[in-house]
């Protein structure tokens, strides 16, 4: 038997001291930025909070058959089905019949507050990212991180900085959630056919005129895949959200966890999954029609 020498079996490590030091150095230098600019941080993002207790406020004073109406009324602006409009309208009450009504306010306050902030962000962004090979080049690493990185790993800082709350909950639903819709946008646009481009070129097009009218309308599809993905990872984040203090289906789902409530965790979990069904079919039907209207209008 052939004997391998020690430096080729173990691997070179730094010392324990340093190693130690290191740490305590990036600790002390986090905890310094914290105490310098925490508070500056949380100002920054009390206007979102304010939004957010506002909103939350409004669904939960709304009478429950006025807010059935009103969604149900959405559902049927979006999807366009008698179908889909009574299977949302028997989960709503199936729901509040179990006494999950106001968990599930807070849910679609949140995933509904952290979806407009994913796409106010995220598809501007896509359309910058399709206009510039280097800037894709930055934020694509920047997205990879943010799909890639366990959500525990980014809690920490956020907790350190803004503490325990609804904001730390609604900004980690959006880092995970955001990717998609960053993603799936520059895709669409960069998929344009460029004989269409050259077309509307060759007809005096400007650059917002062909982006408006020619590229968005054309990666619509895209577009909406990138919506939808955006709005079924926010739900499920909803869980780990309630570890810092989001309210709503998830903390009642982590609390049977936590006491071992098999039936209040089922419950609760099939709620979050009706409302993914329902916002799911919703931006789907909703995109593809879009789209038809689109290739009607520019047809």
């Amino acid at each position: 038997m052939v004997d391998i020498p020690d430096y080729l079996t173990t691997f070179p490590e730094m010392s324990r001291t340093e190693l130690r030091d290191l740490k305590k150095g990036v600790d002390a230098a986090f905890r310094g930025f914290s105490r310098t600019y925490g508070e500056g941080i949380e100002n920054f993002f009390k206007p979102l909070l304010h939004f957010l207790v506002w909103f939350e406020k409004l669904l939960l004073a709304t009478p429950w058959p006025l807010m059935i109406l009103i969604l149900a009324g959405l559902v049927w602006l979006g999807a366009r089905s008698w179908g889909l409009v009574a299977g949302t309208v028997a989960a709503l009450l199936v729901i509040g019949y179990l006494g999950m009504w106001e968990d599930t306010m807070f849910t679609l306050a949140l995933i509904s507050v952290a979806t407009v902030i994913c796409l106010l962000v995220g598809i501007p962004l896509g359309l910058l990212m399709s206009k510039s090979d280097r800037l894709q080049a930055v934020i694509t690493p920047v997205l990879d991180l943010m799909q890639t990185i366990p959500s525990f790993v980014y809690l920490i800082p956020i907790i350190m900085l803004l503490g325990i709350g609804r904001v730390p909950g609604l900004i980690a639903v959006c880092i995970y959630a955001i990717p998609p819709v960053v993603r799936l946008t520059n895709l669409g646009i960069r998929l344009v056919d460029k004989d269409v481009l050259e077309a509307a070129d060759a007809f005096g097009a400007s650059g917002w005129q062909k982006m408006f009218r020619v590229q968005i309308p054309l990666a619509l599809p895209n577009i909406f895949a990138g919506i939808n993905q955006t709005i079924m990872m926010a739900l499920a984040m909803v869980v780990v959200a309630s570890l810092i203090g989001a309210h709503g289906l998830g903390s009642v789902v982590l609390k049977s966890v936590t006491n071992q409530y098999l039936a209040l965790g089922v419950m609760n979990g099939l709620a979050i999954v009706a409302i993914a069904i329902v916002f799911d079919r919703v931006s789907q039907r909703f995109g593809k029609r879009m789209q038809k209207h689109m290739e009607v209008v520019h047809g």
